[in-house]
C-alpha cells in the first residue's frame, strides 16, 4: 500500500511538470488586438537552434504560424557553440497589392494552411499596419521570381502587401503608413535605394502588382526606388541596347514582352503595350545611366 501511495504522488508530480512544460512552450506566442500574431524574438530562436537544436512550434489557436524545428545541424557531428555570429538580414523590399477585398481577408489568407503564402507586413486602406512575420524570417511572398542573378528573392527580402484590389487608387493614409515602414526598414537594415521594387518587377510573366495606380515616383522622391528625371530625357543613342538595359536594371528578359510590359506599367503608366517607343527608350536610357 505504501509503495502504491508513493507511486501516485510521483505520478501527480510528473504530470504537473509535464503540464508546466507545455505551458511554457505555448507562451512563446502572445495574442494582441484581433488575435494578432507576435512571433518569438528572432535572437531567442537562433540561440535555441544553436544550443538546443530544437524550436517549439509557434501557433495561435488553430493557425500554424511558422515552425523551425530541427534545422541547420547535422547528426553524428560534434556540436559546439560559437559566440560570434549574425543572423541574415533583408536586402530587398518587395511591394504587392493583395487583390483581395479587405485587410481581414488577407490576414486570414496568411493564416490558413492550404494557401502557402505569407508576407511580413499588410497595410490597410486606412493606414493600419499589421506585422505578420519577423523581419529576419523568410516569408513566402515572391514565389517563382528573378531579379538580376537572384532567383530566390524570398530569402533576402521583406514582403509588404497593400490592401488593394488592383483596380483602384491607393489612399493617402495607406501610402503614408507604407513610407513609415519603408523608412524604418531602410534605416534598420541599410537597404539600398534601388532595392525597393514591386512584385511585377521580379515576376513580370505572372504578376502585375502593384498596379499602375501605385505612386512609385512618390516613393522614389523619398529614397525608396529609382525614378527617371524628366528634365534629363534625351533620345537614346543608336548604340543603346534596350534589352541589355532591362537586364542591367534587373528584369528577367526571358519573356521579353512581359518584361517590357512590367517596365512600362511602372514607369510609363499610360501605355502598357509590349513594344518600346522612342519615348519609352528615352526613359529606359535615363534609368540605365543610374545603374
Amino acid at each position: 500500500m505504501l509503495a502504491r501511495k508513493y507511486f501516485c504522488w510521483y505520478a501527480l508530480f510528473y504530470c504537473f511538470l509535464f503540464l508546466t512544460g507545455c505551458k511554457s512552450k505555448s507562451s512563446v506566442v502572445k495574442k494582441g488586438p484581433a488575435e494578432q500574431v507576435i512571433p518569438v524574438k528572432i535572437d531567442t530562436i537562433i540561440k535555441t537552434v544553436i544550443v538546443h537544436d530544437t524550436v517549439p512550434k509557434l501557433s495561435i489557436g488553430e493557425h500554424k504560424v511558422w515552425t523551425l524545428g530541427k534545422m541547420g545541424s547535422h547528426a553524428g557531428m560534434r556540436q559546439e557553440t560559437a559566440i560570434h555570429y549574425d543572423i541574415r538580414k533583408p536586402n530587398y523590399v518587395i511591394i504587392h497589392h493583395t487583390a483581395q477585398n479587405s485587410l481581414d481577408q488577407t490576414i486570414r489568407t496568411f493564416q490558413v494552411e492550404h494557401t502557402k503564402v505569407s508576407s511580413h507586413y499588410v497595410i490597410g486602406r486606412d493606414g493600419v499596419i499589421v506585422q505578420m512575420l519577423n523581419d529576419y524570417v523568410r516569408g513566402w511572398h515572391a514565389g517563382l521570381s528573378k531579379w538580376g542573378t537572384i532567383t530566390d528573392l524570398n530569402s533576402i527580402s521583406i514582403g509588404i502587401e497593400l490592401d488593394n484590389n488592383g483596380r483602384e487608387a491607393f489612399p493617402d493614409e495607406q501610402i503614408a503608413a507604407l513610407l513609415v515602414v519603408l523608412d524604418t526598414l531602410k534605416t534598420n537594415y541599410g537597404i539600398p535605394t534601388a532595392n525597393f521594387i514591386g512584385h511585377a518587377d521580379i515576376a513580370p510573366a505572372r504578376k502585375n502588382d502593384p498596379s499602375v495606380f501605385f505612386p512609385w515616383k512618390k516613393l522614389a522622391d523619398r529614397g525608396f526606388g529609382i525614378w527617371y528625371n524628366p528634365a534629363e530625357l534625351v533620345t537614346a543613342p543608336d548604340t543603346f541596347n534596350p534589352i541589355d538595359a532591362l537586364k542591367i536594371i534587373g528584369y528577367d528578359t526571358s519573356n521579353l514582352k512581359a518584361a517590357i510590359i512590367a517596365f512600362k506599367r511602372k514607369f510609363v503608366i499610360n501605355d502598357v503595350s509590349p513594344e518600346l517607343t522612342v519615348y519609352d527608350k528615352s526613359i529606359l536610357y535615363n534609368l540605365y545611366l543610374k545603374y
